[in-house]
């Protein structure tokens, strides 16, 4: 039914809990995204068993499920260990493109990061990420699916007692910029390079030989300054753009407390914690800067024993994310407006 084909857990078990969902009182299935199911291979998808198997009560042979480890600057402030702490990976399938991407349950129950939580979900969340995510691909933007929402029976609670749910999250990987930031906070050098080989291997197979890790930085720049300009592009409002929810292949991912702009607002904010603004719709760009900044710190170690030449890679990194973001801006900006031969000049109408 499900082909997994797991390469995560090979890696050291410092990189991961191995943890089995928590069993859900009962299942039924709200939504099956059919058309995702197809394209990764997923066969019988009018079976009754995938409520079983999207709550987390069913485990198919070929699953071996994690939570994985991370850590993560939350609003500026680092905490050197947050992890899933309601998401389970089922596992890996490879897609009909040939592309490798992560099944994950949201919702499925406690594990070792869920520091004191249910590690469950409410259904209100649950088809807010759905729609949204959906939404987003729809829209042209990089960013994690949605396979399938289940009831799982059981409340969750919250100021008030909610219906429980588990969304089914698919993505190219849920490594984050946080996942380095675990392992730099540890001094664990060595972890670091084995989760950029791996990172290379699964997302930036093309890199050349020469300054392997300095390319894979660019890359990443790359892709960030990509995705941005399509957030900036369609008026989304990410939310909480900690480094822990910034993932390395340059995919949106955990729609919390986000939205899209009804009206332009460079300094519109729409989650209720973001007090002072952190986070608003026209500090996006500044935003995905300093997270980047802060990889970059993880990987000066990569860089080779000169210090002052590793710390030049990552400002080169930084003023090439500044450039490739401006440049995919104004291109993305302009035929939106109906100009699609792009000038310099044409930045002053724009703004």
């Amino acid at each position: 039914m499900i082909n997994f084909q797991n390469t995560y857990v090979r890696l050291p078990e410092t990189f991961y809990e191995r943890i089995v969902p928590t069993v859900s009182t009962s299942s039924k299935l709200i939504k099956l995204n059919t058309e995702l199911a197809r394209e990764l291979g997923i066969e019988n998808i009018e079976s009754d068993g995938f409520a079983a198997i999207f709550a987390g009560n069913t485990l198919l042979d070929g699953s071996e499920p994690l939570a994985m480890a991370y850590a993560g600057h939350q609003f500026g402030h680092f905490v050197p260990q947050l992890g899933d702490g309601r998401a389970i990976l089922l596992g890996e399938v490879i897609d009909g493109a040939g592309n490798r991407r992560d099944i994950q349950l949201k919702g499925a129950g406690r594990t070792r990061f869920s520091r004191g939580g249910d590690g469950r979900a409410a259904l209100g969340p649950v088809l807010r990420e759905y729609i949204v995510s959906e939404a987003m691909h729809a829209l042209g933007v990089r960013t994690s699916r949605s396979l399938a929402a289940v009831l799982t029976g059981d409340p969750v609670y919250r100021e008030t007692p909610l219906p429980g749910a588990i969304l089914t999250r698919v993505a190219s990987s849920h490594i984050r910029v946080g996942t380095f930031e675990y392992f730099a906070a540890r001094q664990d050098t060595d972890s670091i390079k084995v989760l950029a080989d791996y990172v290379i291997e699964r997302h930036y197979p093309d890199l050349g030989t020469s300054n392997v890790y300095a390319q894979l930085f660019n890359s990443i720049a790359a892709a960030q300054a990509d995705l941005v300009s399509d957030w900036m592009r369609v008026g989304f409002i990410h939310g909480v753009m900690n480094t822990d929810n910034i993932t390395v292949s340059g995919e949106t991912i955990d729609y919390g407390p986000c939205a899209f702009m009804d009206e332009y607002d460079h300094g519109k904010v729409f989650s209720s914690i973001d007090q002072y603004g952190r986070y608003a719709f026209g500090n996006q760009p500044k935003i995905m800067q300093w997270n980047l900044e802060n990889l970059g710190a993880c990987l000066v170690p990569l860089f080779g024993e000169d210090e002052e030449q590793a710390i030049e890679i990552v400002k080169n990194g930084i003023r090439m994310f500044q450039s490739e973001f401006t440049r995919h801006w104004q291109e993305k900006m302009c035929a939106k407006i109906g100009i699609f031969d792009s000038k310099p000049e044409d930045l002053t109408l724009l703004q």
